[in-house]
């Protein structure tokens, strides 16, 4: 399996920083890989409430996690300050994908960079549904194209 090349941080529309916690590193005095995924989940969700098309609560339409990847280049560590960088490289019917960077504080190249897949479904009966129109919109923002169209 071949590791894709990473992107710089300029590749990503939409940035978040995040400071690391304490409970982040694990006993190699590293931000363990599981966290990774919550950086993910923070910052996709952080520009989705942002943007003012996420309602978790009352919501009809939801975005289920379907697929998540990601590939380390360098160790993170606490305490930290990262920059979450956030884009959009596939946007579907009802699906979208985006790719996550996370870079040190003040640095081009990532630490880690992955994906995110949601599959936006209907709150009651969890099938598929169109992505919502003011969704669509917000997702398109960060649309990035690349080689993989």
């Amino acid at each position: 399996m071949n590791k894709p090349a990473p992107a710089m941080r300029a590749a990503y529309p939409h940035v978040l920083p995040i400071t690391t916690r304490w409970m982040d590193n694990d006993v190699y005095g590293h931000v363990n890989n599981v966290v990774y995924y919550s950086y993910f989940d923070t910052v996709v969700n952080e520009y989705l409430i942002r943007a003012g098309v996420l309602d978790f609560e009352h919501g009809t339409t939801i975005g289920l996690v379907v697929e998540t990847q990601c590939n380390y280049f360098a160790p993170l560590a606490f305490p930290e300050r990262i920059d979450a960088g956030l884009r959009v490289v596939r946007l579907g019917t009802s699906s979208v994908c985006y790719e996550v960077g996370l870079f040190r504080e003040g640095e081009n190249e990532p630490a880690a960079q992955g994906h995110f897949v949601h599959v936006y479904v209907d709150r009651a009966t969890r099938r598929p549904v169109n992505l919502p129109a003011d969704l669509r919109a917000a997702l398109e923002s960060l649309y990035v194209a690349g080689p993989w169209e």
